[in-house]
């Protein structure tokens, strides 16, 4: 190992984006993009996270799975030597990292890159060499970038991307297509709010238009507690004298399990049907995937299909790219193909690289983050060593890689005697049961640094 391995995967997401298979790519993982594109959009009203936690922007380290040795990433801060040495030694890679002058604030790592000069002039340079911006998704900061230095973008419009990626925008384009929907309102105005909610079909979910990660949504188990979102809304209205609001409302229905499915467009419109993955969530919070999903044939047929309908209706907005399509399997079997579209690099986009390197044809792989109580630095020598031989990993053995680093101690501070931390992983297995026994041991294994789930 040792010597980075060639793989299609970004490879082919060069080609589709850029129309070069060997395009050098200055990654840039900005996670909460949706905080961007949500100004302006009145969402519920709830107290609103004002800055991004430092284990999300940490998040950005699953850049380097994605990006090849000849790319850069751009960081706020270095990637652990250690960290870095293990994916050379995976035969994975790891890029050239671009790093700002300052830690990233409420901009995130863009607003950091925006005002580092040095920064700046060395990506003035790569664009001299013809390299493109490939952001998770492309929002005014991005935008401004590209503009400074004369980057290419890998991606459409901030205004594009903005338009696509409301959840509002998914409800109409499912109604439009045809597709199975689940019952539901577009909602953009305190009237029509009230309309949506004037039902007896309880539980309903309400979700801001540009809410992400569990964040902007409300679950209403019945009329009480709809009627307390009401006046809290007919409250800010009269305050404000602003009757818009911006949210879906849609019957909380049941299900067997959540889908996420991925296609992408390339700049000619051609639509490619890149996999589907079997969600695992809790209270609307992403937990990991499990591949591949308990489907029949038909009901990826049916996902495929919508795949292709939407990704042709998107060109015509304008858009290319990679998108990202949370799903569900209700338990009834039917296929609901569209909760919300993600019109952006998504958690299963980072990891194509990893699976197909190392996912055995008709083995089963699982995305999944540990959650950690710790009091002290960890360092990535002894969570490599806990975890043992696993962390090796060999095509056709069971074993996992340690896919995001920075997230465990990413929370640690002076003033804290304890924090919570997150180790990102990929586990491989040939069948389910060998999928579970490694996923117990390694749980088991990392007891020793503190609470696991």
């Amino acid at each position: 190992m040792g010597v980075p391995i060639s793989t299609a995967y970004t490879a082919d997401l060069k080609e589709a984006l850029t129309g070069d298979r060997a395009a050098c790519f200055v990654w840039l993982c900005n996670f909460e993009v949706e905080r961007q594109w949500a100004h302006g959009w009145v969402g519920l009203p709830a107290a609103k996270v004002t800055a991004t936690t430092a284990t999300v922007q940490r998040m950005e380290e699953l850049g380097a799975l994605l990006a090849e040795p000849e790319d850069r990433l751009l960081l706020d801060r270095p990637l652990d030597a250690e960290f870095r040495a293990y994916l050379d030694k995976t035969g994975l890679g790891a890029p050239m990292e671009l790093v700002t002058e300052r830690p990233a604030g409420a901009d995130g790592t863009s607003g950091a890159v925006l005002d580092s000069p040095f920064l700046l002039a060395e990506l003035r340079r790569l664009a001299e060499r013809g390299a493109w911006l490939m952001p998770m998704g492309n929002s005014a900061l991005e935008q401004r970038i590209t503009e400074l230095t004369g980057l290419r973008a890998a991606a459409p419009p901030a205004q594009v991307c903005e338009h696509v990626n409301s959840k509002i925008y998914s409800r109409r384009l499912t109604a439009e297509l045809g597709l199975r929907e689940i019952p539901g309102f577009a909602v953009t105005s305190v009237a029509e709010l009230r309309a949506a909610l004037d039902a007896d079909d309880w539980p309903v979910i309400v979700k801001d238009a540009y809410g992400v990660s569990g964040r902007g949504l409300l679950v209403l188990p019945d009329r009480r507690k709809a009627e307390q979102l009401l006046r809290m809304v007919d409250r800010r209205a009269a305050r404000t004298g602003d009757h818009r609001v911006h949210v879906v409302v849609e019957r909380l229905l049941p299900k067997r399990f959540d889908l996420n499915y991925q296609f992408t467009v390339d700049r000619a419109g051609r639509v490619r049907f890149d996999f589907v993955k079997q969600a695992l969530t809790a209270d609307g919070v992403h937990l990991g995937h499990l591949m591949p999903p308990e489907l029949t044939a038909a009901q990826v047929g049916e996902l495929e299909h919508a795949a292709q309908v939407l990704g042709e209706r998107l060109h015509r907005d304008g858009f290319f790219g990679v998108v990202g399509v949370d799903a569900l399997l209700g338990a009834d079997n039917l296929v609901y193909p569209v909760l919300e579209i993600n019109a952006r690099l998504n958690m299963s986009t980072y990891q194509g690289r990893v699976t197909e390197r190392f996912m055995e044809p008709g083995g089963i792989a699982m995305a999944k983050h540990y959650g950690l109580r710790l009091d002290r630095r960890v360092s990535f020598a002894e969570l490599a060593e806990a975890t043992g031989a696993w962390t090796e990993p060999t095509v056709g053995e069971p074993g996992l890689v340690i896919t995001c680093f920075g997230t465990v101690d990413a929370e640690r501070s002076p003033e804290r005697t304890a924090f919570d931390g997150r180790l990102y992983t990929l586990l491989f297995a040939a069948d389910r049961s060998e999928l579970d026994r490694l996923d117990r041991r390694v749980t088991a294994a990392l007891r020793g640094f503190g609470r696991t789930p």
